[in-house]
């Protein structure tokens, strides 16, 4: 049984689910309109390049979440899904989880992106395993808007991982060469040097060149190159 593991912005995903999900709140008026949307689109420009200050970006885009309650946000992330999420969601993405479901892979998405936003987004998806950054709770189940444990971003998805599958008593070298990992983003290149399978899926042009470079596979989700064998 290998590991499958996948990014899911801009991966799974034809588009970026924690900024749509912002834009989503600013819709229904539920956020600050101009300002936030401006903020948004400036943190993923940072995102893009490579730039971003994770702490800076989750204290931002947490933040809704402390100021309503979680009934509130969970009937809102069922609009989200079906208004964002669900058009983001390309018949190739579900080939291929369901191509590794087939071979007996164990599905994993891993992703910077917060579990609130992509708990819902995963179990869409059939994919039972998410390691995502985490998002603090009071004690009646509400959000404080503020992250827990390591943001699983760049070398703290490898953190993330480690933790993983040093839970489930799976070894570290082993498992990781056997693996794959699907993503976008130069931002992944931590993981993606990590795994015996990295696959660059319409990647940014710093990856697309990394992965030619290094004989990546590269595959689209959106078009017409077929998923490798």
């Amino acid at each position: 049984m290998a590991l499958a593991i996948f990014d899911l912005d801009n991966t799974l995903l034809a588009g970026d689910s924690d900024h749509a999900w912002l834009d989503f709140l600013a819709s229904l008026g539920a956020v600050e309109g101009d300002s936030l949307r401006e903020a948004n689109n400036r943190y993923y420009q940072e995102y893009l390049e490579g730039t971003l200050d994770i702490h800076e970006f989750l204290r931002f885009v947490l933040a809704p979440l402390a100021r309503h309650s979680r009934n509130e946000l969970d009937a809102w992330h069922r609009q989200y899904m079906a208004r964002k999420i669900l058009p983001m969601i390309t018949v190739q993405s579900r080939a291929l989880l369901e191509k590794h479901a087939q071979e007996g892979d164990t599905r994993l998405i891993i992703t910077a992106t917060n579990r609130f936003v992509t708990g819902p987004i995963a179990r869409e998806l059939g994919v039972e395993e998410l390691l995502a950054t985490e998002v603090e709770e009071d004690g009646h189940g509400n959000y404080t808007g503020r992250s827990t444990g390591i943001p699983c971003f760049r070398e703290g998805k490898v953190e993330r991982l480690r933790l993983w599958l040093a839970e489930r008593n799976l070894p570290w070298e082993d498992t990781l060469a056997g693996a794959c990992f699907y993503s976008d983003s130069h931002n992944d290149l931590p993981l993606l040097e990590l795994v015996g399978r990295p696959v660059a899926v319409d990647p940014d042009t710093t990856l697309e060149e990394i992965a030619r470079e290094r004989g990546w596979a590269t595959i689209t989700l959106r078009g017409s190159r077929q998923i490798p064998a």
